[in-house]
């Protein structure tokens, strides 16, 4: 009993805490459905004020765009005014015009037919009147044209007798002009002698060990030295003996006497390469001035610029087919005073010239350009007479030539360099220039063989007839003539010469 009574008392409990637990969780549900509703309330009364803000925007974003709309349309409509008033006044004035234009053809077509009229009047007045010059001078207009060619007959003939005089003074002031020429040109085939010598940039050894002590560890001594002189050193299988090869003279000089140097001295190392290639660099400067120095003395021309000068020196180092151009330039200067003193010209500015004609060879590995322009250009910023500088830039007519010293010292230059034995082609160069031409010809396709003639003055080409017919002949020859310029440099012109021919054989049995 007792235990029943305390299940039954668990179980009341059970039931009142449950009761109490569910009115406990409704009276909670109800405060949070009572705030929910509030908060949307709140959220809706928000959301109604900021549509009500948007809404006053946009009626006052609509009434400014309604507005600026408003002001354009009005802008418009202005413009349009306006140019209706333009085109209404041009059109007021074409029409103004267009009536003066009628009246101005109106009043132009009556001058017409009164010039017409005064026109006939005319014609008919000079028949009148030539009729009545007959009848005055008792003769047919036939008869006086004859007279009247008769006295310009013999008007024109004194004239001419005039003209002839005249001709024949201007004759004798052109011959005396012309002897001076002739004798200029004949004195170039005057024989004296020569100055010859061939520039080498090949430096002998005591032996082939020595290639290697110059090459050095890794390449280092050879590419030290090729740094410090700016010249390529090349060593191949010539026996004792190394090639320096540079476009410019003077540093292949440099590097020439440098090397002499390392190889006698026997210490060669990077160190010692820089310190003796500063010291060579140094000696030749000097004797680049000295020898400028010693050419103006012995030409005779004094007041030279510096510059000038150290220009000459170089020209010691400078070669044109064998001929040292140093002492080309000194025997052109002495020449060309010669000439100048047997023609009454005037010798200083022709010792000038022919000294200084040849200068921009020594510039024209630095300047692209003529030698002859470029050397008159490079002395006229250095105060050179204006003579002078027409001697320099005329001796091979690149311009005009305005003085007699400038025929004189062309005639000089010529006397020095082109007579027998003075400049000569290396047989090397000439065997080289003579098989590259035959080369070209022969990587074209079609060509059988080729022979290079009159010194490579002209290149003949046999094709195989049954790869090349007649026209591709001439594009045959068009294209190696066009590769042959590309590829090679010469002077004058080649002469290219195709020849396809076709050969039936048969046999008589």
């Amino acid at each position: 009993m007792e235990l029943a009574a305390a299940f039954g008392g668990l179980l009341a409990g059970l039931v009142v805490g449950v009761a109490a637990l569910l009115v406990y969780q409704s009276q909670k549900a109800g405060n949070q459905i009572q705030q929910a509703q509030e908060e949307s309330k709140r959220i809706l009364s928000d959301t109604q004020a900021e549509a009500k803000q948007m809404v006053l925007e946009a009626k006052n974003e609509s009434l400014k765009v309604q507005e600026e709309g408003e002001k354009n349309l009005q802008k418009r409509r202005n413009e349009l005014e306006n140019e209706e008033e333009r085109l209404v006044k041009r059109r007021t004035d074409l029409d103004r015009r267009l009536d003066r234009l009628e009246q101005r053809e109106k009043d132009i077509n009556k001058r017409q037919s009164l010039l017409d009229k005064r026109k006939n009047e005319q014609d008919k007045q000079w028949d009148e009147r030539k009729i009545e010059l007959e009848r005055i001078a008792q003769m047919t207009r036939d008869e006086a044209r004859e007279e009247l060619l008769t006295a310009v007959e013999e008007e024109t003939r004194q004239d001419m007798v005039r003209r002839i005089r005249e001709i024949e003074t201007e004759a004798k002031l052109e011959a005396d002009r012309r002897a001076r020429d002739i004798i200029a040109l004949a004195i170039q085939r005057l024989a004296s002698e020569h100055v010859n010598e061939i520039a080498v940039s090949v430096v002998p050894l005591p032996s082939d060990d020595m290639k290697g002590r110059i090459i050095g560890r890794a390449g280092r001594n050879i590419r030290t030295f090729e740094q410090a002189t700016g010249v390529d050193v090349i060593v191949d299988d010539t026996p004792e003996a190394v090639t320096i090869s540079s476009f410019d003279p003077v540093r292949r000089e440099i590097a020439r006497r440098a090397l002499q140097k390392l190889v006698l001295d026997g210490r060669i190392h990077p160190a010692r390469i820089e310190k003796l290639v500063e010291d060579t660099r140094k000696e030749v400067d000097r004797i680049i001035i000295e020898e400028g120095e010693r050419a103006a003395y012995e030409a005779g021309v004094a007041g030279l610029h510096l510059e000038i000068i150290k220009a000459l020196g170089k020209l010691k180092f400078r070669s044109s087919y064998g001929q040292n151009m140093h002492a080309h330039a000194i025997e052109t200067a002495h020449l060309a005073g010669m000439i100048a003193s047997e023609l009454g010209a005037d010798v200083d500015i022709a010792r000038a010239g022919g000294l200084l004609h040849d200068i921009g060879k020594a510039l024209d590995h630095e300047i692209e350009g003529p030698h002859a322009i470029i050397g008159a250009e490079f002395c006229s910023r250095f105060g050179i007479n204006g003579k002078v500088k027409n001697c320099i830039e005329s001796h091979h007519h690149e311009m005009t030539q305005e003085c007699v010293e400038a025929l004189i010292v062309e005639a000089a230059d010529a006397i020095s360099g082109a007579r027998p034995g003075a400049r000569r082609e290396s047989l090397d160069a000439y065997i080289r220039r003579v098989r590259m031409l035959e080369e070209l010809a022969n990587s074209f396709e079609g060509v059988e063989q080729s022979f290079a003639l009159q010194a490579g003055r002209e290149v003949r080409i046999m094709v195989r007839p049954d790869e090349i017919d007649d026209m591709t002949a001439v594009r045959l020859a068009r294209d190696i003539s066009r590769k042959i310029e590309e590829n090679m440099q010469y002077p004058g012109q080649i002469k290219v010469t195709l020849i396809r021919e076709t050969r039936a054989v048969d046999y008589a049995r």
